[in-house]
């Protein structure tokens, strides 16, 4: 078998006009548009085992996502001074590899991941979103308080059943430790939520700035977002937010590489909620 070097890409794109990451025979997503590239310049099925941080939605962002892939090593070594240049050519202008690294073969960019912080971006301006940004930022139509959709933020961090919350799949559990939730209003008025944990489940952090943002502009009480973690069913009280409004903006990794197989197989066990 030949030998293969693990390559690990970090990628940025605009997710407007992207199904989600993950590829589908028909339609346009970030994980299809790279593999037809590397393949363009590599040949056809020499990248191999595309792994990304985290699936994100159709119409998400990603200023900090993370892939890996590998690769024969005698390619490697044929395109590592030129490959980051060649993709950058050839790629559409809304994905773009800002880096590529080689890295240890028990690198996975999904399991060896300690957290994925996103930021939610919405404006409460009354005439709406600037038109330059209106991809990025939700335009909300009532007034928020930033204090309100603190305290929203404060009953939620930490460890719980988020199912609630979750788009729920077979076999998965809904638990997650939110270690980071909370807002605050830039400058230029624009509201921004970071949300940071160990990983979340399919439209958990939407749903999240949803249950906020009718606390944050009074239609609830700023403990209702808190109390719903109590339910052991999606909510259909939650309204999940735009997907335009949400960028995977960093994935953090254990700063010792010989922690990356340590970090991995600890992910994959599966996480048994907590009875009582």
């Amino acid at each position: 078998m030949d030998e293969r070097t693990r390559l690990r890409l970090d990628v940025a794109y605009d997710g407007s006009n992207f199904s989600g990451w993950a590829a589908q025979p028909t339609r346009r997503t970030v994980a299809g548009v790279l593999v037809e590239n590397l393949d363009l310049v590599l040949g056809a099925g020499t990248a191999t085992g595309l792994t990304v941080a985290g699936r994100t939605d159709a119409g998400v962002h990603a200023t900090g996502q993370v892939c890996h892939v590998d690769l024969p090593t005698a390619v490697w070594r044929e395109h590592e001074g030129r490959l980051l240049r060649r993709l950058a050519r050839l790629l559409p202008t809304d994905v773009r590899v800002r880096a590529m690294a080689e890295v240890p073969a028990d690198f996975d960019a999904r399991f060896s991941a300690t957290f994925r912080r996103y930021e939610y971006q919405v404006t409460d301006a009354r005439w709406g979103a600037e038109p330059l940004r209106r991809h990025e930022i939700l335009a909300w139509p009532k007034p928020l308080d930033l204090a309100a959709l603190n305290a929203a933020a404060a009953g939620l961090v930490g460890e719980h059943d988020f199912a609630a919350y979750c788009r729920r799949k077979e076999n998965a559990t809904t638990l997650r430790e939110v270690t980071r939730l909370d807002w605050r209003r830039d400058p230029d008025g624009i509201l921004v939520a970071t949300v940071q944990a160990d990983a979340f489940c399919q439209a958990m952090v939407r749903s999240l700035v949803g249950a906020m943002l009718v606390a944050g502009d009074g239609r609830r009480p700023v403990e209702w977002p808190g109390s719903l973690l109590a339910g052991r069913e999606r909510s259909s009280e939650v309204t999940v937010a735009p997907a335009h409004g949400l960028t995977l903006v960093a994935v953090g990794y254990p700063e010792d590489p010989a922690e990356y197989a340590r970090r991995a197989e600890a992910t994959r066990r599966l996480r048994v909620p907590v009875e009582g």
